[in-house]
């Protein structure tokens, strides 16, 4: 068994065991920060966007001698503004601009086709206007409220409310900071990259129902006698879906990161670099929030409950009880032997003392009454025996005193 799987396995029978819950604060102020700083750069820088949602014209010109400082020199002699230029592959360079006129348009295609020696009908050109991008936005956002509607419906039937809301916010978590680092890094959001987004949800929300359902697991019959809280018991569930988070999450990421790869290195900027870059970026932020942030906040909302803070009372209570009955039983057999000799009570080591005589078998009252003085016995009653378990004594005469 490898390091990783006998590391599962311990975690998974609680050998091993991180405390995720209970540092819950840590985890809030780490993504408060987060959230903070995504929400400054998209209020201040905002995001990068294409010239799908801008419009604009694109030009492509795959030559041999094609470079990017020629391609921008060359298309920002004929048009002014900005001028985003990329390379794709070898030798193909994408220049994107401002709307143009249909004469603008015509001029940057004859100068780029004598600059680098082709025709201009082997220019690609596309003039894309602003609308087609506003098309597209409205429709991701109406995709991604149906969306968070039967994911809400689907969690509270499946679990209960108070997880989809725990879900939903690890969610919306995964999303803000997502887009601060395309902010932040300054990534362009091409209709691919909205296709990312929309594909990271549904990532991100499988990595935390595998957690929650370990959770409900471990939490069903909680409040009926357990020796652990709400939060302990679900940071158990978080350690024993660990390893397996973990190795989900490696797994997904190593083909995206080579997707990315190859669309970054073979091919340059394109609809495979913004694809795979999204879901890079959501994929990590979604294995991280649906360990750190999804359970804390779920945990959270059950220890307000009366019946879970009833049950941390009891394990609270169990724990300190516990601990001090082995302190009793640990001493009580010193105490004993130091007690028995003088008839005194003893102490069970259960906090409820014990008469001496009971714990040594006789009876109890005979224990606790004083030895009474001896009376010489006669000649009559040294010759009868004596009658009855109780001890009466005989009588000279046969009878007993009553």
């Amino acid at each position: 068994m490898s390091r990783l799987g006998h590391l599962g396995a311990r975690l998974y029978r609680g050998e091993v065991s991180y405390d995720f819950v209970a540092r819950r604060k840590l985890w809030y102020t780490l993504s408060a920060i987060l959230l903070l700083v995504s929400v400054v750069s998209l209020i201040v820088r905002g995001l990068t966007l294409g010239i799908e949602f801008r419009g604009g014209a694109e030009f492509q010109v795959n030559s041999p001698t094609v470079t990017t400082s020629s391609m921008r020199n060359a298309v920002s002699s004929v048009v002014g503004g900005e001028v985003v230029v990329q390379k794709l592959g070898s030798s193909t360079v994408r220049a994107q601009t401002e709307k143009l006129t249909e004469n603008e348009l015509n001029r940057v295609q004859t100068t780029l086709a004598k600059t680098f020696h082709v025709s201009t009908n082997d220019i690609d050109t596309q003039f894309i206007g602003p609308s087609w991008g506003k098309d597209v936005s409205n429709k991701a956002l109406r995709a991604l409220i149906f969306f968070l509607l039967g994911v809400i419906v689907f969690l509270s039937l499946y679990f209960e409310w108070k997880m989809a809301v725990a879900a939903m916010i690890a969610l919306v978590h995964d999303l803000v900071i997502t887009a601060g680092i395309y902010s932040l890094v300054g990534f362009e959001v091409t209709p691919a990259t909205v296709i990312g987004f929309l594909t990271i949800l549904g990532y991100s929300l499988y990595d935390t129902v595998v957690v929650f359902d370990k959770v409900r697991e471990n939490t069903r019959s909680l409040a009926g006698g357990s020796r652990m809280t709400y939060s302990q018991a679900a940071n158990l569930a978080v350690n024993q879906t660990l390893v397996r988070s973990i190795n989900t999450s490696i797994i997904a990421l190593l083909p995206i990161a080579a997707i990315l790869f190859a669309g970054i290195v073979l091919l340059g900027a394109g609809p495979l670099k913004d694809l795979a870059l999204a879901l890079f970026v959501g994929v990590a932020i979604g294995a991280y929030s649906s360990i750190f942030i999804a359970t804390p906040i779920l945990a959270s909302l059950k220890e307000r409950e009366p019946a879970m803070q009833a049950l941390a009372r009891r394990v609270a209570a169990r724990a300190s009880g516990g601990g001090d009955k082995g302190a009793r039983r640990g001493s009580a057999a010193a105490r004993a032997a130091a007690e028995s000799d003088d008839g005194e009570q003893l102490d069970d080591g259960l906090g409820e003392p014990e008469p001496a005589g009971a714990r040594a078998g006789g009876p109890t009252d005979a224990a606790r009454r004083p030895a009474q003085p001896r009376r010489p016995a006669t000649g009559a009653q040294r010759s009868q025996p004596r009658r009855g378990a109780g001890g009466g004594k005989s009588r000279p005469g046969g009878k007993k005193k009553r």
